[in-house]
């Protein structure tokens, strides 16, 4: 475990996506795990925290997801620009394990022991999947209940984010189209 990752209060996980960052979803089931990247992600409820993302249902990681209820959200840093891009570009249908074949680590998260990434990311999020019959077979959205979350105290911590010049590695990415993307920074404090 990374030791600069601190857990986050539940009623403050929602903040970890509600800026718009590219998320990487990590799913598992039956010894395989896979790793994809989502550009459509927000925080739909407080309490509980319920977040909703866009996963096709054609992909390998909503196979994962479906089978085990549930998937892990990751909110990779600048550090992990090109891993967050390959990892959206290929599919790990055909065997391929995504994370040895870039050499990013993971562990299991403490409650559904879905894999959660540190190194290069700002936080994470495990996520029990909500079953929504009308969603199910007819939209790739997802909804789901976190049910653990912890980020980088170095970048999150006191329930906000800190964009600091010292941090810019773990600064979040924002998908721009054609594999171009933007790091958020430049934070502006609003005087009322």
């Amino acid at each position: 475990m990374n030791s600069d990752f601190r857990p986050v209060e539940l009623r403050h996980a929602s903040r970890l996506i509600n800026h718009g960052p590219t998320v990487l979803v990590t799913s598992a089931h039956g010894g395989r795990c896979n790793v994809m990247a989502a550009a459509w992600s927000m925080p739909v409820e407080f309490t509980p925290p319920r977040i909703a993302v866009v996963i096709d249902k054609k992909t390998f990681t909503r196979e994962l997801a479906a089978a085990s209820g549930g998937f892990a959200i990751c909110v990779p840093g600048a550090a992990l620009l090109d891993f967050t891009y390959a990892v959206g570009s290929c599919s790990g249908r055909d065997g391929t394990d995504k994370f040895a074949r870039h050499g990013v680590a993971h562990r299991s998260g403490p409650v559904l022991g879905m894999p959660v990434i540190e190194a290069g990311c700002a936080a994470w999020m495990e996520c029990r999947l909500l079953p929504e019959r009308h969603t199910e077979d007819a939209y790739d959205t997802c909804f789901a209940e976190v049910v653990s979350a912890a980020a980088d105290a170095r970048i999150f911590s006191g329930g906000h984010w800190d964009f600091r010049e010292d941090n810019s590695a773990l600064q979040t990415l924002h998908h721009l189209g054609a594999g171009r993307f933007v790091v958020a920074g430049g934070v502006v404090q609003a005087g009322g």
